[in-house]
């Protein structure tokens, strides 16, 4: 492995001299998410593999271009999970995408997103240089934050080589439950149940339709499956794993998809479009050719902000205007991790 780093190395620093830009791929599984890419391909998929799991600490570190399924696949071997439920998007993808994308899925309402389960982080810099942030268990502090910056920077910073993350035991008892209400009362009974110590690890609402899953100790699923009520469709995992992944009509078809994140007690928008509501109304996917700015618009008049996930017109930008306070913020991380500015330039705003 010594040997791919140090042609990672001397890339980044042939770019940096050349005034060249890369473009970092593991898997390939997200290259459509996030503005154009740009730049001569930095493939990280020869450096793979997991350097520890210690099931007893609950902490895995891998290279970055380790597949998702091989992780998964050790994990489910000593009954643990990725707990956020990263979103694969295809066979392909990486411990490394997973992070850079920040993705995170249905269970995420429950237990927190992936910056939340990052403990550590190896990253070569701008320079080639190696920078190690963070450890392998949460009492470590040292450099937490840095580590969890990673998430969702999509590459930006530089290049992820190794990461450490938390996982956690699978539920003993799972089921999921269905009821038949309007958005107003889905949202309404979401935030309501949310306020109660109800195990519920996600929840996803369409077109009339609210479904619920209940996690943990079979006791505490049993009590509250006989407290709500609703159909009971039993663990339903290809129902969650399809919705995860992204399969199905909602997200069929060739009109835009936006991610708007609100508070999860804004009331539904009345926007041109099909909508579906997950984690505890929170997170809404709108399918719509309405304008950009009226989307954007209407999201932050809520509280929120909008994102345009897939498809549309990249050109107007992906990722919801930053403030300027924030603007300044990204600028100068930029700078410091990516001062000639080579990694994946673009991809979260055109001027970065």
């Amino acid at each position: 492995m010594e040997n791919v780093l140090q042609g990672f190395k001397e890339r980044i620093v042939a770019a940096a001299t050349d005034g060249k830009t890369l473009r970092i791929v593991g898997g390939g599984s997200k290259d459509w998410y996030g503005n154009r890419l740009r730049g001569a391909t930095l493939a990280t998929g020869a450096y793979s593999g997991i350097v520890s799991y210690e099931p007893t600490e609950l902490v895995v570190t891998a290279r970055c271009g380790t597949p998702l399924a091989e992780i998964e696949a050790a994990l489910a071997q000593n009954n643990q999970m990725l707990a956020f439920e990263p979103p694969h998007f295809g066979a392909a993808a990486t411990i490394g995408g997973m992070v850079a994308s920040g993705l995170s899925g249905p269970r995420r309402q429950a237990v927190g997103a992936v910056r939340d389960f990052v403990l550590g982080a190896v990253l070569m810099d701008g320079k080639g240089e190696v920078l190690h942030f963070g450890g392998q268990v949460m009492k470590n502090v040292a450099g937490y934050d840095v580590s969890r910056v990673m998430a969702g920077a999509l590459g930006t910073l530089g290049l992820l080589l190794e990461v450490s993350v938390k996982v956690l035991p699978r539920p003993v008892a799972e089921t999921t439950l269905r009821f038949h209400l309007y958005q107003t009362e889905a949202i309404r009974r979401l935030n309501e149940w949310g306020g109660q110590p109800l195990p519920i690890s996600a929840s996803a609402w369409e077109a009339g339709v609210l479904l619920l899953r209940l996690s943990g100790a079979a006791a505490a699923v049993a009590a509250a499956r006989k407290k709500l009520g609703g159909d009971d469709l039993g663990s339903a995992e290809i129902l969650w794993d399809d919705l995860r992944e992204q399969r199905g009509a909602f997200f069929d078809g060739d009109l835009p998809l936006w991610r708007l994140s609100l508070p999860s007690t804004a009331a539904p928008l009345t926007l041109r479009g099909e909508q579906l509501i997950e984690w505890g109304g929170a997170q809404r996917w709108l399918k719509s050719d309405a304008p950009a700015a009226t989307i954007r618009a209407a999201a932050e008049q809520a509280g929120g902000h909008a994102t345009l996930f897939r498809g549309g017109d990249k050109q107007l930008g992906v990722f919801h205007p930053l403030s300027p306070t924030l603007a300044t913020l990204h600028r100068n991380l930029k700078a410091e991790f990516d001062p000639a500015g080579i990694f994946n330039p673009g991809r979260l705003y055109a001027d970065m």
